[in-house]
């Protein structure tokens, strides 16, 4: 399932160089340059996280600013989940979701700070954080036996985990206010490592931001801030 992203660039030149580094690259459908703008579309069925890791080699620096289906139909909804809640602190990473169609979400992640093995992410009931992810409630839908909340199986390899998986248990509407939570599952119990609440993000050229409303700061300053962790939270 193909998803499309918007990325945006300072300088005046970059699109067309980050540009020259995705054509060509497996798992990328089309490259455009949006006219009047130094902002790329890419169509592909690569994890935002690939794309811009692709964009970097080029040595020029994007900022994602909207996510979504195919260019051309509504958006139907998009949101992301900063995971920084946990018990190890070196734990980190972003969960975004978005609906491409009336049954399909798109769910893409990059965590990091992880042991190598096997991992399981799940949307949980409540948006609750106050007492760590013991708050979150049950995997969604577990109380009925309906799966509804099992995104799936994850392995982390050299500390990090990257996923893309395709949805059809849930919609993007209705896990707004809810929360993702990573197990590990090696453990037979309900061994919770990190969560994050899920929140209504931009879809495609629903972005126009210039100050990061999270932190305050220029989005071009807050995207040298790693994704989430106590150092997000710290004076630039």
């Amino acid at each position: 399932m193909s998803v499309t992203c918007t990325m945006e660039f300072a300088v005046e030149g970059c699109p067309h160089k980050a540009k020259k580094a995705l054509d060509g690259k497996d798992g990328i459908q089309s490259v455009s340059i949006e006219s009047g703008s130094n902002s790329l579309v890419v169509l592909s069925n690569l994890s935002s996280t690939q794309v811009n890791s692709i964009i970097e080699t080029s040595g020029q620096r994007g900022v994602l600013m909207g996510y979504g289906g195919l260019t051309g139909k509504p958006n139907l909804g998009a949101a992301v989940a900063l995971m920084d809640v946990g018990l190890d602190s070196r734990l980190k990473g972003v969960v975004r979701f978005v609906q491409v169609d009336d049954s399909t979400c798109v769910v893409d992640g990059t965590l990091d700070g992880l042991l190598p093995g096997k991992y399981g992410v799940y949307l949980h009931e409540f948006g609750d954080i106050s007492a760590g992810c013991n708050s979150c409630g049950d995997i969604l839908g577990k109380s009925l036996n309906k799966p509804v909340g099992e995104i799936g199986e994850i392995t982390s390899t050299a500390g990090r985990a990257e996923f893309r998986v395709t949805n059809n248990n849930f919609k993007v509407w209705d896990i707004i206010g809810r929360s993702c939570v990573l197990h590990d599952q090696t453990q037979s119990t309900d061994n919770r490592l990190l969560c994050g609440i899920v929140a209504r993000s931009a879809g495609l050229f629903q972005n126009t931001k210039r100050i990061c409303a999270c932190d305050g700061v220029p989005v071009w300053d807050e995207r040298d801030k790693p994704v989430a962790g106590p150092s997000r939270k710290s004076k630039i």
